[in-house]
Order: C-alpha cells, then structure tokens, then sequence
C-alpha cells in the first residue's frame, strides 16, 4: 500500500494504527489542522499579517486564544516584511516561532526569508500557496513557493490536511537538528487544501508530541547577556562563500536528518511520508509528476488506467528542498516518458521550477533515456480533473510509444484567443466636459490663507454623474460607496484614481468587467502612494516637456481602506514627505474587511476581530488604534482632514479643499470613517446611529489641519449631544461584549484614552500656532 493510500485508510478506519501514540478524529481543513498543531506543539510567538487564504490559521489560533487553549503570542506585524521580521527576532530569543502567509505575503517578506536561513535560526512558516500578483488572483497556484527555493530554508510539501498537521511537527524536528539548524515551510495548496474539510487524526497524547520533539537546543541567542554574539555581521569576500557553504552542507545534512525524523513521525502516527512518494510506479511505463493536491486526483487516474492495462504511475514529492534528486533518479530509471506538471512557470526556461530540477536530477544518470514533457497547468486555481491527469497520462503514452516527444514545453489548459473579437466595451467613459462645474466654491481667505468653501445643495448634486457606475458587488450597507460618490461629487476637471488591495477594488474590478467610468489602477497594498507618485511625477515632467498638453487638468487620488495605512503606511509617508501633488483617500472600516476582519491598527481597543477574538481568556484587541491623521500632519504637508460618510456637507467642502491643494500645493490625506455592517455586526441600516455615536462620544472627531493650523469642524460638546463612548460600543456587535459589567474597567480605559485625545484636540483647536 502507497503512502498516501495508508494515510487515507487509517483515517477511514476512525482509529489510529497498531502500536502509535493515541489520535483523536477530527473535521478539519488544512488551515485549521495547521492551527491544530501550532496548539499542540505550543510555539512561544507567532508573528504574523493576514492574507487570503493563509488567513485562517491566525484566526483559528486567536479563537483558541481567547478561550485559554493555548498561551502562543500573537503579534500582529504591519506587513508580511514586518511580520518576519519579527519571527525573525523572537526566533533569536531562542523559542519556537511559528507564521503563516501566501502569495503576495511571501513576496513582501522574501527579503527576510534568506537572512533567517544565513544565520541559521529555525522557525515554521506555513504557505498556502496562492498566484502571484499581476494580475491580482486569491487562488491557488504554486507560483509564489516557486519564489522561496534558493532562500536556504527547508522546503516540505503538504498534499492534505492530514499532512498538514503531521508535516508541521517534523518541521520543528528537523529545524532544529543540531545538524541542520534551518527554518522550515510547510506549504500546501491554497483552498484546495487550506479550506478542504477532511477527516485527520491528531494527537491525544501530549506527553507523546513532548518526546517527540523535546525541548528546543540551546542557540546562541542576543538574550544570553553573559556571552555576547554579534548577529549578522557585515560580511564580504573571501568569507561569505565559505558562509554559504555551511548553508548547503546544513541543507546537505538535512538529506539524512528529514528521512530520519520521518521515519521517527511514522512509529507515532502510523503514517509515512518519504521523500518522494511514488504511487505505482514500480512497473510503470510512464508516469506524471505533481506536487501536492493534484497528484491526489492523478492517483485515482492512475488506478481507472491501470484497469485498462495502461502501466501509469505518479510521483510527488513531500520534500522539495532539499530536492530530493536521487529518489526522482531511482524512480524514473525504466520509465519510458513522464509528464511534469509544474503550477507556475519561470518565464523563458522552457519549464517550471519542478520540471527543470527533475530533468536536471536525470540526466546526471547516464542509463536514464525518460522522455520528459512539461507542461504549466493549473494557475490562478484553475481545477485539475481526473480528465486532465488522463490527458498528461495519454501524452506521455504517446511519446514512449513514438520514441520522441513532438512538444517539450506547453501551458495545458489555457483559452485559444479569438483574433475576430475584441474586448467587451464597458460603461461610457465620464469626459470633463460632462463635469459640472461650480458644485464647490472655493475663496482663499486673504488674511488667515485658508480656504473657504461654498456648497450648492445636495439636490444639485444629483447632477454630477457617478465615476462609478451601478453594479458592483459590494456588501449591503457598505460605506466605501456612499463615500466615494460624495467624494467624486465634489471633485471637479479628470481624475485618475489609484486603488490600493481592498474591498473596493476587488468588487469593482472583477474581470472582464469594471464599475469605474475614469482612469483606474490597482497596485498592492504596500505601494500604491509610491506609484501613485512616480505617475503624478511623470506627468508633470512630460508637460515640462511639451509630450502632453499642458492644459490637461488632472487630480491624482488614491483610495486605501481595509487597513491600508498599515502595510502601505511606509511609502504612504515617503509621498507625504516628499509632497507630491495628489491626494491619498482612506475610507476607514476599522479592520482588514477583504480579508474577513482581521485586527488593523485602525482597530479599536477591545474591538472583537476575526484575530482579536473574544472569550473566557481575552477580549477583543488589547491596544489602541493609531492616529493616522496626526501621523500625515506630522509631515506638515499642506492639507489633512478627517470626515465621515454620515456628514456630507462637511466631507464634500474638506475634499474640495484637498483637491485644491493637490492641484496647486502639494500632498493631501483625507480619513474617512466608513460604516461596515458585516463585520461591525450590526444591521446594513444602522449607518446613522452607529457613525452619529462614534462622532458624538469623541472617538471619531471631525478636524482638518491647514498650514498647519487645527480646527474642529463638528463640536458635540458646544451642541450638547456629547456621549460616553459606552453608548457607541453598545450598537456594535463587535463592541458588545464590552457592555458586560467584568469589562467595565475596559470601557473606563477607552473612556479615558478618548477624553485624552479629544482635550488635545480641542487644545490645538483652540491655539493659534496647532
């Protein structure tokens, strides 16, 4: 019996094999069998930064969390990058560390990934592996753990939950071999494998998960105060050579030391994963080579096949650095032809990454004549059928039969083009022309410089024609719309706007269709001011040079939200500080909502999110929100404004304001607070209580900051509808549990922490220099 097939039986059978510690069944989806063994295996830190569709790992550890099942530290990072920097840091500390990402994640943190592996620091990082960025797809692929295999870490490839949750403790194991002392991924496919729910066994016996693992060996650490080390030194010939070389004799070693701890898992489990799995391959003829999922559904191919008399077998491997060369060698010695199914490709090598190092791996043996066909399937999670592994069966039929192979290298599974249609035609584009002009007055005030705004009535609004049309697939009750129509109400000429990575990017963009009628480009989260100011740049020089019209009347606006001014606060202050002329928009919902709620550092404290859960043991986010209004304005650019989608009026004369001093002065940040009843749980109608209250009670003040000098444009204490924030939390259901009386000394500390803020504000308010 085949690896895979064992492990598949023994979790039929509901019991744990003769002779293995005791297991426990379990519904789980990869995603959850990974949070499973992080509990179990009781990492001290886990670092961290939410992204589809590694998200639910977090998740699922913040509910255990909350509820005193497990003591890990989770701490939130700004980014993927900050993320591994700090598991990067805790892992010196000498203690276990755990994160998990995907995609584009990985790629933010990929500087960092071969510094942890230099300095020989073992962690885990699970990967659920997703396609790579542009353009943005959330699905499966294995275009991004492509990326991490020349960064030295330790690369084991999970087909299963079960693996999933197996795979994770021989990470550790191996990590920290005194031989190896490598950080380790464990990658696995993204919802094919993070979201599938599948029946696995896990430990019942955690005497039995201590032995295995013992206890990590000592490291040098920063934290041994009597034995000083320094850490990553400047290194430059003739020595850094001679470092890389340790990195591969580590990886060389791990050779030996990942059979062993397998081996090892297997007494305990009952269930093997060697190298590579070969799955009726001892006879066959020919063979397809996948890695994880899909090698699953080749495998049923394989059996429909073999009844037929075709002599077909798969290979996959569990470990693919280091690469299991010999065992690919051994395996395809008498097989005919072999179809490598690589689900990224690397770009003009005539292979992906699996291909390539397979048919590197036999051509070392100079009795192997395999014919190897490489084909890229799969991308952007698109399925693999049985039928499809039966077509990369039949081709490699073909090609032992012939003796030759008529096509080396094809992507499988792609649409013909059609060269007699052309792309579908969307809504009508907005001209200037079609702009009226005048909805917003603007005089300068020859004494104090400001600017004053004069509004025509909102009825005369209605003229305006949206810059987004109707359609979008937005959530009922969302407020990123009723306040991009109201900011588009008030902006008059162009615009071209910028869209960071975020609910209103993802539900007007959805190829091949958009809801947006104007100029529209979407960069990550991370860049998208910097590129938003290398375009506005670019322009302005190109008129300077006479290449465009200088009469082209043009504002530049960039729209973040969903936490965006945390993981792209960095270049978001390098545009401030540099004062392009454009304005960046943050419609703010208080949590990363495209992702499905996770902490931001726009949460409030005590807010309940999908990783700052509430229970027995916690509740809710447990530090407060930043202040990323006073953060632009320390960079005294020349205008920055808070506002709310439930005050019209006064969002509409501060955005006509920005457009002014982005036109003519400089960089404009804008705060919007935006309503989101999905994940503040409250009904899609509660828009006007909920943002009145967070107004009234002086959580959310409405300023601008002109030049420098502050004004409050909305003071409930002068009208007298000041609240304590206690009747804003209790409309929320979010906020709720914080009503309870054993989270009355909670709601007292928020209390406090606003009236703080808001005694600031109202003194710069009030003085003539803030």
């Amino acid at each position: 019996m085949t690896t895979q097939a064992f492990a598949t039986a023994l979790r039929e059978t509901d019991a744990p094999a003769r002779g293995v510690v005791p297991q426990k069944l379990e519904f789980k989806s990869g995603n959850e069998a990974a949070a499973l063994a992080a509990r179990d295996i009781g990492f001290h830190l886990m670092g961290y930064f939410p992204i589809t569709p590694s998200t639910e790992v977090a998740e699922n550890l913040s509910k255990m969390r909350a509820e005193g099942q497990h003591e890990i530290v989770m701490v939130a990072g700004d980014g993927e990058h900050g993320a591994a920097g700090i598991c990067y840091g805790a892992a010196l500390g000498g203690g276990r560390v755990l994160n998990a990402t995907s995609s584009q994640g990985l790629l933010y943190a990929l500087e960092q990934l071969p510094v942890q592996a230099g300095t020989r620091v073992p962690m885990v990082l699970n990967i659920a592996a997703r396609a790579i960025s542009g353009p943005l797809d959330i699905r499966g692929d294995h275009s991004d753990i492509y990326y991490a295999l020349n960064t030295g870490w330790i690369m084991l490839c999970a087909r299963d939950p079960q693996a999933v949750y197996d795979l994770n403790f021989a990470a550790v194991k191996i990590g920290e071999h005194r031989d190896v002392r490598l950080p380790v991924i464990v990658a696995y496919d993204g919802f094919f494998t993070s979201h599938q729910k599948r029946r696995i066994q896990v430990f019942d016996d955690l005497d039995a998960i201590r032995r295995f693992l013992g206890e990590r060996p000592p490291m040098p650490t920063p934290l041994d105060i009597e034995h000083p080390t320094t850490f990553g030194p400047y290194m430059n010939d003739p020595d850094l050579i001679n470092n890389k070389v340790q990195l591969s004799e580590a990886m060389e070693a791990a050779r030996r030391v990942i059979p062993e701890v397998l081996a090892e898992l297997e007494k305990m489990t009952g269930r093997a994963y060697p190298m590579l799995d070969a799955y009726r391959i001892d006879d066959a003829e020919v063979a397809t080579v996948l890695i994880n999922s899909a090698a699953e559904t080749a495998k049923e191919t394989a059996d429909q096949m073999r009844a037929q008399g075709a002599k077909v077998g798969v290979l996959s491997p569990n470990v693919l650095r280091p690469f299991p060369a010999e065992e690919f060698r051994r395996a395809l010695k008498h097989v005919k032809a072999v179809t490598i199914g690589d689900r990224a490709d690397s770009y003009g090598a005539g292979g992906g990454n699996l291909s390539l190092e397979v048919r590197a791996a036999i051509q070392i043996d100079p009795e192997n004549y395999t014919r190897v066909l490489s084909r890229i399937y799969g991308l952007g999670g698109k399925d693999f059928y049985a039928a499809d592994a039966g077509q990369f069966f039949a081709q490699a039929l073909a090609a032992a039969k012939s003796g030759r192979v008529d096509e080396p290298f094809a992507y499988y599974g792609a649409t013909p083009g059609r060269p007699d249609t052309a792309p579908r035609t969307g809504l009508p584009p907005i001209t200037a022309a079609e702009i009226p002009r005048g909805m917003a007055q603007i005089q300068r005030d020859p004494v104090t410089g400001r600017l004053k705004v004069e509004l025509q009535p909102l009825w005369k609004m209605t003229e305006v024609p949206n810059r987004i049309g109707p359609g979008h697939g937005a959530c009922p009750g969302c407020g990123a719309f009723p306040t991009l129509h109201q900011v588009y109400n008030a902006m008059e000429g162009d615009v071209v706007v910028l869209f960071q990575t975020g609910c209103a990017m993802v539900v007007t963009t959805g190829y091949p269709t958009t809801a947006h009628r104007i100029n529209y480009i979407h960069n990550l989260f991370q860049n998208g001011a910097a590129t938003l100011s290398g375009l506005v740049e670019m322009y302005h020089e190109r008129i300077r040079r006479g290449e465009l019209p200088g009469s082209k009347d043009i504002t530049f606006v960039m729209i973040s939200g969903d936490g965006g001014m945390d993981i792209g606060m960095g270049p978001a202050l390098g545009a401030a500080n540099r004062n392009h002329r454009m304005m960046i928009l943050e419609y703010d919902n208080q949590g990363y909502m495209n992702t499905g709620a996770q902490l931001s550092y726009s949460t409030p404290f005590g807010h309940r999110t999908s990783t700052s859960e509430v229970g027995t043991a916690l509740s809710g986010k447990r530090y407060h929100h930043k202040d990323t209004a006073q953060i632009f304005a320390a960079c005294h650019v020349p205008y920055v404004f808070t506002a709310s989608e439930g005050y019209p009026e006064d969002l509409m004369r501060k955005v006509a304001k920005g457009q002014w001093y982005a036109k003519n002065e400089g960089l404009v940040y804008g705060k919007i607070l935006s309503f989101c009843p999905l994940n503040w749980r409250t009904t899609d109608d509660a828009t006007q209580p909920v943002l009145q209250a967070a107004i009234d009670c002086c959580f959310f003040p409405l300023y601008e900051i002109e030049h420098g000098h502050t004004t409050l444009t909305y003071d409930p204490e002068a009208t007298g509808r000041r609240r304590p924030v206690a009747d804003w939390l209790s409309l929320m259901g979010k906020t709720r549990h914080l009503t309870r009386p054993e989270n009355a000394e909670i709601v007292a500390g928020i209390q406090a922490e606003t009236d703080r803020r808001w005694a600031r504000m109202k003194a710069m308010h009030e003085h003539p220099l803030l």
